[in-house]
């Protein structure tokens, strides 16, 4: 029996063993069930999270600078933390409707829509 009559069976099987390795791998547990993995959802609950303290504390910078401006100490300060956290909650409201809407979207979020 030469070389060449056993390379052909060897490329077969090598087909055949990937695709049984294939179907019966386990599934990737960070996987999550929109496609994304664990860390993609992760990802996007830090930048809401991180917005929402943002605002707040663009509101609370803001209202201390104008109180100390004009005097009105602590008036200005506790308004313009109220505008910061409604600013905060309604940003995450439109992220996560957008979410319901296309999960898909947020998959590449270097990609604007």
């Amino acid at each position: 029996m030469t070389e060449d009559d056993n390379l052909p069976s060897l490329k077969d099987f090598e087909k055949r063993l990937e695709a049984t390795r294939k179907r019966t791998a386990p599934p990737d547990p960070h996987e999550g069930s929109a496609g994304r993995g664990i860390s993609g959802g992760l990802a996007q609950a830090m930048r809401v999270g991180m917005e929402m303290l943002a605002a707040l504390l663009v509101g609370l910078a803001l209202g201390w600078f104008l109180d100390e401006w004009l005097g009105t100490r602590p008036w200005l300060m506790l308004v313009c933390l109220l505008f910061g956290m409604t600013a905060g909650i309604l940003n995450a409201y439109r992220v996560s409707r957008r979410l319901m809407q296309d999960p898909a979207a947020f998959d590449h979020p270097d990609e604007k829509n």
